[in-house]
């Protein structure tokens, strides 16, 4: 059994997901951001605004590697933005077997509107950068991924009974 790995643009469900799945498979469950936060010290907020994007994006990428390294069998949820960069799909291809947990601009509103969290949604018209970036990333989700699961006006138990049968297809092919 491979490594699960669930991505998507953020609010989608990646971590609640993933928790869920972890349970139900019985395997341990990582998440890139909390990772990164815990190595680093500091919230993914301040390490945008004291360092930057482009440092965050490296931070990504050595996480992947380090996960590459040391992952047997576990659920990992990356954060949003990590698949845009080329070298971070191969190294997720690398990792286990890629999801892309897919849900509409309006869904994804609809759950991160009051999150302050978020650095890229900070600011005027956040359901407009949630379209744009959406746009900008949806091909490239797609592209990283082995198996797209839509997630809009689903519960969670769908969600994960679609996970489970789709990666006990995928790994009996492979």
């Amino acid at each position: 059994m491979k490594n699960i790995i669930l991505t998507g643009f953020m609010g989608c469900g990646k971590t609640t997901v993933g928790i869920r799945l972890s349970y139900r498979l019985r395997r341990a469950m990582e998440d890139t951001d909390k990772l990164i936060e815990k190595e680093e010290g500091r919230t993914i907020s301040e390490i945008f605004r004291t360092d930057g994007e482009p440092f965050f994006r490296e931070l990504e990428t050595e996480c992947l590697k380090k996960l590459i390294r040391t992952a047997k069998n576990m659920i990992i949820s990356v954060g949003g933005g990590l698949p845009v960069r080329e070298e971070n799909r191969v190294l997720l291809k690398k990792l286990g077997t890629v999801i892309y947990l897919r849900a509409s601009a309006e869904t994804i509103y609809e759950r991160t509107k009051h999150d302050t969290s978020r650095p890229l949604l900070q600011g005027d018209d956040p359901q407009g950068k949630i379209r744009t970036l959406l746009a900008a990333r949806e091909k490239i989700y797609e592209d990283a991924a082995d198996i797209v699961i839509d997630v809009d006006k689903k519960d969670f138990d769908t969600i994960l009974d679609e996970i489970v049968e789709a990666v006990d297809g995928k790994e009996m092919l492979s």
